[in-house]
């Protein structure tokens, strides 16, 4: 004899309070950790470009003070990579290969170009008066320069990568290939080269683009790259310059690097910081590439993607020190 089934409504009654148990039970998981996930330090801003996830790795023969997963957590920026530049060995590294915005780490590699395409750096180039309107719109980061000043290009790339002039990038680009569009085909051009695989720029300051990206592992094949040019070291290591007397400026002006500005001390525990150039944007975050010195080896470390901005504490230059002073051995 066939089993009566049970009427319609108490089925819909049984399902609900099935339903009811799980949400209870999700609701008090949550509960437990939601506490937890709040207290936690914002430790950056995520990245919403896609790339692959990286692999943190350490070399033999680099003591490690601290794990690894200690240095991620004590960590600002989610991005970083150091390198020791003696044997090309990473040191250290997390999520290296995900996309990021660059900001004004891209005028390492507007610098490197204009190096290596004008022969006389005593050249003078005047700056016109169109590339001014758009770069004040846009709220670009300046070195001082007018409309129709007639500036060295020394004193451009100086201008360049001391106060991330994007006057002085814009000088470089139009010396070199007579607008920016065709500059940044140069710049695209040396990426290929490099082997920076996931790179693409469309501007030589660093101004935001959805389409204007890199890693931090291709920032430290560019400034590995660009740490052979001895001009490109010179002005890259400066904390100062100022620049020779032009039309608009008898005196000259005195720049400063924006990385050494923002510092109390260039030593940390057994070494010290030799250059360095920073990068922000609202969608970038804090962005560092800098190069140091310790028991007498030099690495660099590129850290992309912390909080704050110009006005905040300087959280990518505190993970600089951190990372230098406390993960390398003694």
């Amino acid at each position: 004899m066939s089993r009566k089934r049970k009427p319609k409504y108490i089925r819909i009654f049984v399902l609900t309070l099935f339903i009811v148990f799980l949400a209870n039970g999700a609701y008090k998981t949550a509960s437990n950790f939601l506490p937890f996930i709040l207290s936690r330090p914002f430790r950056g801003i995520s990245s919403p470009l896609r790339g692959p996830q990286s692999q943190d790795s350490s070399p033999a023969g680099i003591k490690e003070p601290i794990s690894l997963n200690s240095i991620k957590e004590e960590l600002y920026s989610p991005y970083a990579i150091l390198i020791r530049l003696k044997d090309n060995k990473v040191a250290f590294r997390t999520r290296s290969e995900e996309r990021i915005y660059p900001a004004s780490l891209t005028k390492i590699m507007t610098a490197i170009i204009a190096m290596e395409n004008i022969s006389d750096l005593k050249e003078s180039v005047i700056l016109p008066e169109n590339i001014f309107p758009s770069l004040y719109a846009a709220n670009a980061s300046m070195a001082g320069f007018l409309p129709g000043e007639k500036v060295t290009v020394i004193d451009l790339l100086y201008g360049t990568l001391l106060p991330s002039g994007a006057d002085a990038s814009m000088g470089l680009a139009l010396r070199v290939s007579g607008s920016e569009d065709e500059f940044v085909k140069l710049m695209n051009k040396k990426a290929k080269q490099l082997g920076m695989n996931d790179t693409h720029f469309t501007n030589v300051c660093g101004l935001y683009d959805d389409n204007h990206y890199t890693t931090v592992k291709d920032i430290s094949v560019l400034l590995e790259y660009a740490l052979k040019n001895k001009t490109f070291r010179e002005v890259f290591t400066s904390a100062r310059h100022s620049t020779a007397g032009t039309n608009m400026h008898p005196d000259g002006i005195t720049y400063y690097s924006t990385m050494f500005e923002k510092m109390d001390t260039y030593e940390f525990d057994g070494g010290r910081i030799l250059g360095g150039k920073t990068g922000y944007t609202r969608e970038s975050g804090l962005c560092l590439a800098s190069l140091a010195e310790k028991n007498g080896n030099e690495y660099i470390l590129i850290t992309a993607g912390a909080p704050g901005d110009h006005l905040t504490k300087q959280y990518h230059i505190m993970d600089a020190f951190m990372v230098y002073g406390k993960y390398l051995k003694k």
